[in-house]
């Protein structure tokens, strides 16, 4: 088994503040940048974020995604969800979800390997991350009882400096507020003991509601407890989930299928970001005739 090494550094900022209960996340200023290139030389994550996600287990940032980039993901997500109406599915409580979205529309990439959110992902996780699974959300009006499913999406690896096997990006595309549909977790730092019955963390956590504008982004370990929020409201939800691992580790599930345009056709990184196969897109490959390397990883 290989070793991985992990490098965490940082300089100041604040992202968000308060112990266990409702939190409200004000807005601040962040690093923002005008092309591709000049992100790759200004760091997204502040010293601040990193403590904040060593000390909760997440950040939550508004001043990533661009007013532009904002409208054409929104965009991304209308269109697929009407065009592509075959792959999305009832999911959980009261959502529908397409997990197949990369295959759907190639151009959600975009949102998978943004600039910004990417480079903060790979700091956090702490070196090369590979791509997990991608969910497009939706969640319509609703006028039944506010429903929670508390869970965990994997366990912790506490060979990690920040417990961590898989973060994951959740991003809204709509205004998300006390009255609507939320993403809500129950905080937990690296220093506190993991506790694997749910109320005993909710009771010393407490529950956080993440509200935010559209194009806020949330980034947390998938190991820290975590549900969908659903309460009566007219207001929709639409969000882009995506998770990301470390490539030297296993994949996370076959929900979504890897299209070979990225694992085979794109250029060398977008073919390792992409080359964690799991055993569907392995599948999907083999059915179409295409040929894996001897390994069976891209």
């Amino acid at each position: 088994m290989s070793t991985q090494k992990f490098n965490f550094s940082g300089q100041g900022g604040l992202v968000a503040c308060g112990g266990p209960g409702f939190l409200t996340h004000t807005k601040r200023e962040g690093l923002r940048t005008d092309s591709m290139e000049n992100t790759a030389h200004m760091r997204a994550l502040t010293d601040t974020d990193v403590e904040f996600f060593r000390t909760h287990g997440y950040i939550v940032r508004d001043d990533w995604v661009s007013a532009d980039e904002l409208a054409h993901f929104v965009d991304l997500f209308d269109r697929d969800r009407d065009e592509r109406r075959y792959r999305w599915h009832r999911y959980g409580h009261h959502q529908e979800a397409n997990y197949d979205a990369l295959c759907t529309t190639p151009a959600f990439d975009e949102v998978v390997r943004h600039p910004k959110v990417y480079d903060a992902v790979v700091e956090l996780m702490g070196g090369p991350v590979c791509f997990g699974e991608i969910g497009a959300r939706f969640m319509g009006a609703y006028d039944g009882e506010l429903h929670q499913g508390w869970h965990r999406d994997r366990p912790h690896w506490p060979e990690h400096p920040l417990r961590m096997d898989y973060i994951q990006q959740m991003l809204y595309l709509s205004d998300v507020e006390p009255d609507t549909h939320c993403f809500s977790l129950s905080p937990e730092g690296i220093e506190q003991p993991i506790l694997t019955d749910n109320d005993e963390q909710l009771t010393r956590g407490g529950c956080v509601d993440i509200h935010g504008k559209a194009g806020t982004v949330c980034l947390f370990n998938v190991a820290v407890l975590h549900t969908a929020t659903t309460r009566p409201t007219s207001a929709e939800r639409k969000t882009m989930q995506i998770y990301y691992g470390h490539r030297d580790r296993a994949p996370l599930a076959n929900d979504s299928v890897i299209p070979p345009l990225f694992w085979q056709h794109g250029d060398d990184e977008a073919r390792a970001f992409y080359g964690n196969l799991n055993d569907v897109s392995r599948l999907y490959a083999q059915s179409f005739g295409l040929e894996l390397p001897a390994d069976g990883a891209a």
